[in-house]
């Protein structure tokens, strides 16, 4: 992972370039199209064997422990931007749900009004000041920008410390193994939204995945149009 993340590195003198639509487009494709051909061979086969096999109480399971273990990024994102409250709120949701919730099996915090919070270094980045810069889609993670990229990696590097999954799981093959069942776990959850992806599936991946970003870093003052009610209206209709 921390190699992975080293090349990452590489792209930080290039936050400060002005977010262009897509200048990288013919490289962005080609690796969007290495990324399908990865997801139609290896990654949907066993995501829907997953999603047939598994009961939804499993799979909500799964995904709550997975939620938590990124709850301490979170906290961090969230003190970063000034957001104290927010972050004694998530550092709640964490300790509720790793002791009550027995590990992250089950939200508990949600039904005591400790609502999830979606914060990353990414979005720590933006709300300083620092431009998306160019987007970028990655080998294997799919769509990014250039500050998210960035903010990845200072995750990977930095905060490695603050992730229960790494320090749990010393062992590489079982830490991999770890991080591939969260990826199996996440591609299950969206298959169900295959079915309203139409016309050119890059651009539309692009068009709501930096729309997204930029509603998430300005915690919704400049949405271009793309609110929470695009992501409750879809989680309802979807039953995720």
């Amino acid at each position: 992972m921390k190699y992975l993340a080293l090349f990452f590195f590489c792209c930080l003198p290039l936050v400060g370039i002005a977010q262009e639509d897509d200048p990288w487009e013919e490289w962005n494709r080609k690796v969007f199209a290495f990324n399908e051909t990865m997801d139609k061979y290896a990654a949907r086969p066993v995501a829907q064997a997953y999603r047939n096999a598994a009961p939804q109480f499993v799979d909500d399971a799964i995904s709550n422990v997975f939620n938590n273990l990124g709850e301490p990024v979170v906290i961090v994102s969230d003190l970063a931007q000034g957001k104290f409250l927010q972050a004694l709120s998530d550092t709640g949701r964490f300790l509720v749900n790793s002791t009550v919730g027995i590990l992250g099996i089950f939200d508990v915090a949600k039904y005591i009004g400790l609502e999830k919070h979606d914060e990353d270094i990414g979005q720590v980045l933006g709300y300083w000041g620092v431009s998306s810069g160019p987007y970028l889609v990655l080998p294997l993670l799919g769509p990014s920008t250039v500050r998210d990229t960035a903010g990845f990696s200072v995750e990977v590097f930095t905060l490695d410390t603050l992730d229960p999954q790494v320090q749990l799981l010393e062992e590489n093959r079982v830490y991999w193994g770890s991080v591939y069942s969260e990826y199996v776990d996440i591609r299950a959850d969206l298959m169900v939204a295959e079915g309203i992806l139409s016309g050119d599936k890059y651009s539309f991946m692009r068009s709501i995945y930096l729309q997204r970003r930029e509603y998430l870093v300005t915690d919704g003052e400049k949405a271009n149009d793309f609110d929470d009610g695009f992501d409750k209206g879809f989680e309802e209709e979807y039953d995720f």
